[in-house]
């Protein structure tokens, strides 16, 4: 797919946050292999990230078609060669597009070669229902091998509670919009990770009270 200059999005948040989230993806993906990122949005995380974490691929997703001519301008703009096009992925679908015989944009790719060894996702878990979490989950559980990585950012509730007046009016302001959305209990996500073998080995507080969550599928 072609984007065009006018195509592109942006997101404020992710220049705040970019620098913050490849200093821990830095520190928990495998050295190898690809990267997909799940819910891409922009596309501006896939620019940024790719080039800086080279030798691995990055594929971006998203299943939102204006999402995916947004990330394919941006990587127009883009000299990282390890930067695939967007793929149409849904994670409540119960088989995955890099799961089934590789076509379009996923032709050009060898996942024998460079298999996925990491999921990354920013920022969808509280903008989507909770099945999507649930769709991500499985599908990590899937397609990752032993060892494999899973990192999620965003806010989150812990002990059932918000960690800071702004996430509680935020949860407030996304709950009006759709009420299926809102900002997730941790345990609740811990839980749903653990039924797919995905292990949490750590979480890192971030700005804007955020936090980065990284499982690790187990044996």
């Amino acid at each position: 797919m072609h984007g065009s200059p006018d195509a592109r999005q942006y997101a404020p948040a992710t220049q705040r946050n970019q620098e913050p989230i490849l200093e821990v993806l830095l520190q928990v993906l495998p050295p190898t292999g690809t990267v997909l990122e799940i819910s891409s949005g922009t596309g501006e995380h896939a620019v940024f990230f790719a080039p800086r974490l080279q030798p691995r691929k990055w594929i971006p997703s998203d299943p939102d078609p204006v999402a995916r001519a947004s990330i394919a301008a941006w990587q127009e703009r883009s000299s990282a060669t390890n930067l695939h096009p967007p793929v149409a992925l849904n994670v409540c679908d119960p088989v995955w597009v890099v799961e089934e015989k590789p076509s379009g944009p996923l032709q050009m790719l060898d996942f024998e070669r460079d298999p996925i060894t990491a999921i990354v996702n920013i920022n969808m878990i509280h903008i989507a229902p909770w099945s999507a979490c649930l769709g991500l989950m499985a599908g990590a559980g899937r397609i990752l091998p032993i060892g494999g990585i899973l990192y999620l950012y965003g806010p989150f509730k812990q002990g059932g509670r918000h960690t800071a007046p702004s996430n509680a009016g935020f949860d407030e302001n996304l709950r009006s919009r759709n009420p299926e959305w809102g900002v997730r209990d941790l345990e609740d996500v811990v839980a749903a990770a653990q039924a797919h073998k995905l292990v949490l080995v750590k979480t890192v507080a971030m700005p804007a009270n955020n936090l980065s969550v990284v499982f690790q599928v187990s044996g």
